[in-house]
Parts: structure tokens; sequence; C-alpha cells
């Protein structure tokens, strides 16, 4: 978990980092947009966005 970071630690954040954050808050929410408008039922939704979240979680404990 070396490569993670708290972000109370680094508080302000950077530009950058605001940026970055503001970015994947859109594309996420612009994803979940689309596909309940493409009509995918909402369980499969979260259920998608919890299984990567879960995946994520591991790569940063493992590492």
């Amino acid at each position: 978990m070396g490569k993670v970071t708290r972000l109370r630690h680094v508080l302000p954040m950077s530009p950058d980092v605001n940026a970055a954050v503001s970015a994947l808050d859109k594309a996420i929410s612009d994803a979940v947009d689309a596909a309940k408008a493409a009509g995918l039922p909402q369980g499969l939704i979260v259920g998608l966005l919890h299984g990567h979240a879960h995946a994520q979680t591991h790569k940063m404990v493992i590492k």
C-alpha cells in the first residue's frame, strides 16, 4: 500500500488532483447515465460499480 495517499495528509489538494477527481466523477456519472438510458437494470449498474471498487481496493491492499 505504499502508493496509497490519504487525502487529509495532502490538503489542500493541488489543482491537478482536483481536476483529476472532477474528471473521474464526471466520467462515472456520464457512464451511469448512459447505462440507465440504455435500459440496464439499476442492480446491474450498482453491481458493476461495486465489483470495480472491490477490485481496485484489492489491488491497493495487495501491492
